[in-house]
């Protein structure tokens, strides 16, 4: 019931457990006011252990404390470790890497594809990948990382069961039918409160071994994640953008304060000491031919049929594998020209040596 209360902070509680001894004897005190706020009596009124379970039952979720395997060792090296933990889905495996890929809630078109190019490449890797489940960056984030049928985990700043964005909820219904996690220090019923989001970006960077900042506008809650990062002694990269755009504010001054400057998940992956190579893709699937030399053709944004001239195909030929490529991402049309997108980048690694990887798209 402590982890249910929202008038004291988990440092508070943690300090009221060393003065009083025991869970029973800190309800008590708040119970007699010695502790918390009018608001944590009031529910302590209202709600007993057993609708509390209750609640999670239906939620379908369920708590950890420090020594659970789904309270991940981590969080208590935070400064304020949360007490608990509520957890729907997957377990946390103990032994499974994962990287937090984070950044702007409205994001360029660019670094949308950056983000899911990177948490496609990670995932295809077996690498987990972390968000906050927010809109932008952090939705690429884990769709990517579902386009490998990879492992991926979003922490929600709000109850265990109240999932926002609302215009996420195919992307947590996807999450949770797959191998992914949800996590959250709130029981079921908290609403979403503009507070919640910076604090559990702690939870965020505590479940990774590295945090990724793909756009973020300045003083963006992104830079929050970072901090927390580094102050659990974790990398950070950051992905580079225009200098003239205002969602490169916090990545660029990651880097000029000593982030990694990283381009795509490979160079991620080898700054942390992956070696490639021997890494497992957990969905290799090749292209086809034709879809292999009209890709290779593509150098630039090209009208279809300088494109078939290049690929040495016909027109229509090349137009067919044009759209089979634009279903799968690879390319995309604008204004009458073919031009890549970042996943093209996933194309033959594993068969071209140095260029970059299989695709699961």
């Amino acid at each position: 019931m402590l982890a249910c209360l929202q008038g004291i902070s988990p440092r508070a509680v943690r300090a009221l457990a060393w003065r009083e001894g025991s869970a029973s004897a800190c309800l008590r005190a708040i119970v007699v006011g010695a502790a918390g706020s009018d608001n944590d009596r009031a529910y302590l009124e209202a709600t007993g252990p057993i609708r509390i379970w209750d609640d999670l039952r239906m939620a379908k979720a369920r708590f950890a404390v420090p020594g659970d395997v789904d309270y991940w060792p981590a969080f208590t090296r935070l400064a304020d470790p949360p007490v608990g933990v509520f957890v729907r889905g997957a377990a946390l495996e103990p032994l499974e890497q994962r990287i937090a890929v984070v950044g702007a809630r409205r994001p360029t078109v660019t670094g949308r594809e950056v983000a899911t190019a990177m948490s496609l490449t990670l995932a295809m890797t077996g690498v987990g990948v972390v968000s906050g489940g927010a809109l932008g960056i952090d939705a690429a984030a884990h769709r990517g990382a579902l386009d490998a049928a990879g492992r991926t985990v979003a922490v929600l700043g709000s109850g265990i069961d109240v999932l926002h964005p609302r215009t996420n909820a195919g992307l947590f219904r996807d999450l949770l039918a797959g191998a992914g996690t949800l996590v959250s220090e709130y029981p079921p019923g908290v609403p979403p409160e503009p507070w919640r989001f910076p604090a559990r970006n702690r939870l965020i960077a505590a479940l990774s071994r590295g945090v990724v900042v793909v756009e973020g506008r300045e003083r963006s809650g992104t830079q929050i994640t970072a901090e927390h990062a580094v102050d659990l002694g974790l990398d950070v990269f950051a992905v580079p953008g225009s200098v003239t755009s205002p969602l490169s504010a916090t990545p660029h001054a990651l880097i000029r304060d000593g982030a990694i400057l990283i381009r795509d998940a490979w160079d991620l992956l080898e700054d942390l000491g992956f070696d490639p190579s021997a890494l497992p893709v957990v969905t290799p699937v090749g292209l086809p031919e034709d879809e292999r030399s009209v890709l290779a053709a593509l150098v630039a944004p090209m009208l279809p049929e300088t494109i078939a001239r290049a690929a040495g195909m016909k027109t229509p030929a090349a137009v067919a594998a044009l759209v089979r490529l634009e279903l799968r991402g690879i390319v995309r049309a604008s204004a009458g020209r073919y031009e890549r997108t970042l996943r093209a980048v996933h194309v033959d690694h594993r068969t071209s040596g140095p260029q970059r990887t299989a695709s699961a798209i």
